[in-house]
Protein backbone atom coordinates (compact mmCIF):
# COMPACT_ATOMS: atom_id res chain seq x y z
CA UNK A 1 0.00 0.00 0.00
CA UNK A 2 1.60 3.06 -1.28
CA UNK A 3 1.72 6.40 0.72
CA UNK A 4 -0.12 8.72 -1.76
CA UNK A 5 -2.82 5.81 -1.44
CA UNK A 6 -3.63 6.29 2.37
CA UNK A 7 -3.22 10.11 1.80
CA UNK A 8 -6.37 9.86 -0.92
CA UNK A 9 -8.68 7.88 1.39
CA UNK A 10 -8.51 11.30 3.92
CA UNK A 11 -9.67 15.25 3.67
CA UNK A 12 -8.11 17.18 6.15
CA UNK A 13 -8.69 21.00 7.83
CA UNK A 14 -6.01 23.36 7.17
CA UNK A 15 -5.01 24.39 10.63
CA UNK A 16 -5.97 23.22 13.86
CA UNK A 17 -9.24 25.08 15.36
CA UNK A 18 -9.15 26.55 18.51
CA UNK A 19 -11.50 28.87 20.60
CA UNK A 20 -14.38 30.68 18.59
CA UNK A 21 -14.34 28.79 15.96
CA UNK A 22 -17.26 26.88 14.30
CA UNK A 23 -17.23 22.77 13.70
CA UNK A 24 -17.18 22.27 10.26
CA UNK A 25 -20.23 20.20 8.97
CA UNK A 26 -20.44 17.04 8.99
CA UNK A 27 -20.27 15.05 5.08
CA UNK A 28 -22.84 12.42 4.94
CA UNK A 29 -21.87 9.14 5.18
CA UNK A 30 -17.97 10.18 5.94
CA UNK A 31 -16.66 8.62 9.15
CA UNK A 32 -14.70 11.97 10.87
CA UNK A 33 -12.08 11.94 13.12
CA UNK A 34 -11.42 14.73 15.37
CA UNK A 35 -7.72 15.07 16.22
CA UNK A 36 -4.04 16.79 16.87
CA UNK A 37 -1.07 16.37 14.60
CA UNK A 38 0.84 15.93 17.20
CA UNK A 39 -0.57 14.03 19.85
CA UNK A 40 0.58 10.40 20.20
CA UNK A 41 -3.61 8.97 21.12
CA UNK A 42 -5.16 10.84 18.00
CA UNK A 43 -2.14 8.85 15.81
CA UNK A 44 -3.53 5.78 17.30
CA UNK A 45 -6.54 6.35 15.41
CA UNK A 46 -4.73 7.73 11.92
CA UNK A 47 -2.53 4.26 11.91
CA UNK A 48 -5.56 2.26 12.19
CA UNK A 49 -7.58 4.04 9.97
CA UNK A 50 -5.20 4.12 7.49
CA UNK A 51 -4.12 0.38 8.06
CA UNK A 52 -7.90 -0.74 7.34
CA UNK A 53 -8.14 2.11 4.67
CA UNK A 54 -11.49 3.54 5.87
CA UNK A 55 -12.50 6.55 3.80
CA UNK A 56 -12.60 9.65 6.49
CA UNK A 57 -12.04 13.49 7.00
CA UNK A 58 -9.90 14.84 9.35
CA UNK A 59 -10.88 18.35 11.95
CA UNK A 60 -7.73 19.38 13.40
CA UNK A 61 -8.24 20.63 16.85
CA UNK A 62 -5.94 23.01 19.03
CA UNK A 63 -5.47 21.19 22.15
CA UNK A 64 -3.57 23.86 23.75
CA UNK A 65 -6.12 26.66 23.68
CA UNK A 66 -9.87 23.98 22.50
CA UNK A 67 -12.72 25.31 20.44
CA UNK A 68 -16.04 25.17 23.05
CA UNK A 69 -17.73 23.07 20.44
CA UNK A 70 -14.92 19.80 21.37
CA UNK A 71 -16.83 19.93 24.69
CA UNK A 72 -19.53 18.38 22.90
CA UNK A 73 -18.25 15.81 21.10
CA UNK A 74 -16.64 15.00 24.40
CA UNK A 75 -17.07 15.94 28.14
CA UNK A 76 -13.04 15.40 28.47
CA UNK A 77 -12.29 17.91 25.42
CA UNK A 78 -9.61 14.88 24.39
CA UNK A 79 -9.07 13.76 21.40
CA UNK A 80 -9.24 11.37 19.39
CA UNK A 81 -12.64 11.55 18.84
CA UNK A 82 -14.58 9.42 16.08
CA UNK A 83 -18.12 10.57 14.83
CA UNK A 84 -19.68 8.92 11.92
CA UNK A 85 -23.70 8.54 11.45
CA UNK A 86 -24.60 10.84 14.04
CA UNK A 87 -22.45 8.69 16.60
CA UNK A 88 -19.62 9.43 18.69
CA UNK A 89 -16.99 7.42 20.04
CA UNK A 90 -13.94 8.80 22.03
CA UNK A 91 -10.54 7.64 23.75
CA UNK A 92 -8.15 6.16 21.50
CA UNK A 93 -8.05 2.14 22.61
CA UNK A 94 -11.82 2.56 22.32
CA UNK A 95 -11.84 3.89 18.52
CA UNK A 96 -9.11 1.59 17.57
CA UNK A 97 -10.95 -1.84 18.68
CA UNK A 98 -14.44 -0.47 17.12
CA UNK A 99 -12.52 0.12 13.98
CA UNK A 100 -11.25 -3.53 14.11
CA UNK A 101 -14.37 -4.78 14.35
CA UNK A 102 -16.15 -2.45 12.04
CA UNK A 103 -13.94 -2.83 9.35
CA UNK A 104 -12.41 -6.90 9.74
CA UNK A 105 -9.84 -6.64 6.72
CA UNK A 106 -7.21 -6.37 7.35
CA UNK A 107 -7.64 -8.35 10.85
CA UNK A 108 -5.30 -6.18 13.24
CA UNK A 109 -5.67 -8.60 16.54
CA UNK A 110 -4.85 -12.46 16.34
CA UNK A 111 -7.69 -14.24 15.30
CA UNK A 112 -7.21 -16.56 18.90
CA UNK A 113 -9.09 -14.80 22.10
CA UNK A 114 -6.76 -15.69 24.82
CA UNK A 115 -4.27 -13.99 22.42
CA UNK A 116 -6.28 -11.01 21.52
CA UNK A 117 -6.82 -10.59 25.06
CA UNK A 118 -3.27 -10.01 25.63
CA UNK A 119 -2.46 -7.69 23.25
CA UNK A 120 -5.44 -5.42 24.52
CA UNK A 121 -3.79 -5.97 27.84
CA UNK A 122 0.10 -4.82 27.10
CA UNK A 123 -1.73 -1.95 24.81
CA UNK A 124 -3.63 -0.63 27.92
CA UNK A 125 -0.59 -1.17 30.37
CA UNK A 126 2.01 1.17 27.59
CA UNK A 127 0.18 4.01 29.29
CA UNK A 128 3.00 3.60 32.28
CA UNK A 129 5.47 4.15 29.49
CA UNK A 130 3.57 6.93 27.68
CA UNK A 131 3.64 9.00 30.92
CA UNK A 132 7.45 8.42 31.23
CA UNK A 133 8.10 9.71 27.21
CA UNK A 134 6.06 12.85 28.33
CA UNK A 135 7.58 13.43 31.68
CA UNK A 136 10.88 13.37 30.24
CA UNK A 137 10.19 15.56 27.01
CA UNK A 138 8.60 17.73 29.72
CA UNK A 139 11.70 18.32 31.83
CA UNK A 140 13.01 21.27 30.60
CA UNK A 141 16.51 20.54 31.11
CA UNK A 142 16.20 19.21 34.86
CA UNK A 143 18.79 15.96 34.67
CA UNK A 144 17.14 14.54 37.79
CA UNK A 145 13.64 15.08 35.93
CA UNK A 146 15.16 13.38 32.71
CA UNK A 147 17.33 10.72 34.26
CA UNK A 148 14.00 9.40 36.57
CA UNK A 149 11.95 9.26 33.81
CA UNK A 150 14.48 7.54 31.29
CA UNK A 151 14.45 5.36 33.99
CA UNK A 152 10.82 4.50 34.52
CA UNK A 153 10.51 4.47 30.61
CA UNK A 154 13.47 2.00 30.44
CA UNK A 155 11.49 -0.45 33.16
CA UNK A 156 8.17 -0.31 31.11
CA UNK A 157 10.06 -1.08 27.59
CA UNK A 158 11.92 -4.28 29.63
CA UNK A 159 8.18 -5.51 29.06
CA UNK A 160 7.82 -5.60 25.72
CA UNK A 161 11.30 -6.03 24.77
CA UNK A 162 11.05 -9.17 26.67
CA UNK A 163 7.38 -10.38 25.22
CA UNK A 164 8.77 -9.28 21.28
CA UNK A 165 12.15 -11.38 22.03
CA UNK A 166 9.91 -14.23 23.05
CA UNK A 167 7.72 -14.62 20.12
CA UNK A 168 10.61 -14.51 18.08
CA UNK A 169 8.73 -12.23 15.02
CA UNK A 170 9.92 -8.96 13.45
CA UNK A 171 6.70 -7.64 14.87
CA UNK A 172 4.02 -7.93 17.41
CA UNK A 173 1.48 -8.63 14.84
CA UNK A 174 3.95 -11.33 13.12
CA UNK A 175 5.53 -10.83 9.56
CA UNK A 176 3.64 -7.82 9.50
CA UNK A 177 2.10 -4.44 12.30
CA UNK A 178 -0.94 -6.16 14.16
CA UNK A 179 -2.91 -3.65 16.58
CA UNK A 180 -0.22 -3.72 18.97
CA UNK A 181 2.52 -2.38 16.65
CA UNK A 182 0.28 0.46 16.01
CA UNK A 183 -0.52 1.08 19.17
CA UNK A 184 2.48 1.42 20.67
CA UNK A 185 4.49 3.33 17.55
CA UNK A 186 3.25 6.75 18.44
CA UNK A 187 5.61 6.92 21.15
CA UNK A 188 8.38 4.94 19.18
CA UNK A 189 8.77 7.34 16.72
CA UNK A 190 9.15 10.13 19.59
CA UNK A 191 11.71 8.21 20.75
CA UNK A 192 13.84 9.30 17.75
CA UNK A 193 13.50 13.03 19.62
CA UNK A 194 13.80 11.60 23.24
CA UNK A 195 17.70 10.15 22.01
CA UNK A 196 18.68 14.05 21.23
CA UNK A 197 17.37 14.57 25.02
CA UNK A 198 18.96 11.62 26.29
CA UNK A 199 22.58 11.77 24.55
CA UNK A 200 25.40 9.02 24.89
CA UNK A 201 23.26 5.85 24.17
CA UNK A 202 19.87 7.28 24.02
CA UNK A 203 16.97 5.32 25.25
CA UNK A 204 17.39 2.04 24.24
CA UNK A 205 20.77 0.83 24.57
CA UNK A 206 21.71 -1.89 22.46
CA UNK A 207 22.66 -4.22 25.25
CA UNK A 208 19.21 -3.83 26.76
CA UNK A 209 17.21 -3.24 23.89
CA UNK A 210 18.40 -5.07 20.91
CA UNK A 211 15.19 -6.84 20.17
CA UNK A 212 13.25 -3.09 19.90
CA UNK A 213 16.28 -1.10 18.35
CA UNK A 214 15.29 -4.01 15.41
CA UNK A 215 11.63 -3.18 15.45
CA UNK A 216 11.45 0.32 15.45
CA UNK A 217 13.92 0.18 12.18
CA UNK A 218 11.87 -2.35 10.54
CA UNK A 219 8.63 -0.44 11.53
CA UNK A 220 9.71 2.82 9.95
CA UNK A 221 9.34 0.41 6.63
CA UNK A 222 5.70 0.33 7.23
CA UNK A 223 3.73 2.51 4.60
CA UNK A 224 1.05 2.88 7.20
CA UNK A 225 3.83 4.19 9.59
CA UNK A 226 5.48 6.34 6.91
CA UNK A 227 1.82 7.91 5.76
CA UNK A 228 1.31 9.74 9.52
CA UNK A 229 5.28 9.86 10.31
CA UNK A 230 6.54 13.44 11.91
CA UNK A 231 10.24 13.79 11.58
CA UNK A 232 12.10 14.45 15.06
CA UNK A 233 12.51 18.78 13.91
CA UNK A 234 8.82 18.38 14.08
CA UNK A 235 8.25 17.16 17.27
CA UNK A 236 11.13 19.00 19.02
CA UNK A 237 8.76 22.72 17.42
CA UNK A 238 5.76 20.74 19.20
CA UNK A 239 7.18 20.76 22.54
CA UNK A 240 9.09 23.79 22.75
CA UNK A 241 5.74 25.20 21.66
CA UNK A 242 4.39 25.20 25.44
CA UNK A 243 5.06 28.00 27.74
CA UNK A 244 8.34 27.87 29.83
CA UNK A 245 9.24 24.40 28.32
CA UNK A 246 13.03 23.84 26.11
CA UNK A 247 14.36 20.75 25.35
CA UNK A 248 17.90 20.44 25.99
CA UNK A 249 19.49 18.46 22.99
CA UNK A 250 22.82 16.37 24.63
CA UNK A 251 23.19 14.71 20.44
CA UNK A 252 22.23 16.63 17.11
CA UNK A 253 19.49 16.16 15.77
Amino acid sequence: MAKASIASLYAITPKHLGPGSVCPPLTAGVMRCYTNKYCPFAQRAHLVLAAKQVKHEFVLVNLKAKPEWLFEKNPRGKVPVLEHNGRILYESLVICDYLEEAYPNPPLYPSDPWARARERLLAHLWSKGSFALHKLLFANGDDEVEAAAVAELQTSLDVYEKELKQRGTTFFGGNKPGMLDYMVWPWAERFQLANQVVGDEGLLPANRFPTLMHWTAVMMRDPVVLATYLPPEEHARFYNSFEGNRLTMKSAL
